[in-house]
């Protein structure tokens, strides 16, 4: 599990397709001795994608401050990895270790889809961007809520349609890779995972005493519908 937060930015070195598959060389100060380094076999994020590491290269000899993690024909057909040019800059983050502040919100690493730039507005020292997202997100997207682009945990100012815009203050400009990100350029992007399992709930049912889902259309499904849909907006969610 990850936060959003970006611990550090990495660059792509180097990619070696295997078959459908591919093989991706980052470098970054995460590996660096003394700061707690990663190690082989955890989880890291780049751009929002979990990944496992499996080789590191220290700092002293050749293709130094670098680790390599696989990408599966899969993960690169549905991120933006699959087309990342190599010296592109990626947002790394490391899992969030039991005790460890949620500054962010909650992230699996599990991409959504894949959305684009549609608008850069300056506003003073920040920046309004505006995205376009997949319409199959649209419903798990809502104004004040949280969303991870490209492992960026941010909060969605308003939402129109299938877009929505945020805003990237100077920090997080300075701090991550969204601040050079062109017009039309894709992100990876990853909903809130409670929007997710509401959604989820909604388009089930609950279950009935017997334990299976109740039948759509029946009575018990309807009253059950309609108690949840009140303590849903009871509690601010709808």
């Amino acid at each position: 599990m990850f936060t959003g937060l970006v611990e550090s930015k990495g660059t792509l070195v180097r990619r070696t397709q295997h078959g459908r598959d591919a093989r991706l060389v980052v470098r970054g100060d995460l590996v660096t001795p003394g700061k707690d380094p990663i190690v082989l076999g955890e989880s890291i994020a780049i751009d929002g994608v979990c990944l496992t590491v499996d080789t590191i290269v220290e700092p002293g000899g050749p293709g130094a401050s670098t680790f390599e993690v696989d990408a599966s024909s899969e993960t690169l057909a549905k991120t933006t990895l699959g087309s990342l040019a190599i010296g592109a800059s990626v947002n790394l983050e490391r899992a969030l270790p039991i005790g460890g502040r949620l500054g962010g919100h909650i992230v699996s690493g599990h991409v959504d889809g894949v959305g684009r730039v549609r608008e850069k507005i300056p506003s003073g020292a920040a920046l309004r961007v505006v995205f376009d997202a997949p319409a199959e997100l649209a419903r798990f997207i809502a104004p004040k809520g949280s969303i991870c682009v490209s492992g960026v945990s941010l909060t969605v100012n308003g939402v129109s349609g299938s877009s929505f815009d945020v805003m990237l203050i100077p920090h997080t400009r300075d701090k991550t890779s969204l601040d050079a990100l062109a017009v039309g350029a894709p992100v990876n992007l990853e909903v809130d995972i409670l929007a997710r399992y509401v959604a989820r709930l909604l388009d089930v049912g609950p279950a009935t005493a017997s334990g299976a889902s109740a039948e759509p259309g029946s009575q018990t499904e309807e009253s059950s519908d309609t108690r949840l849909l009140s303590r849903l907006h009871a509690a601010g969610y709808l």
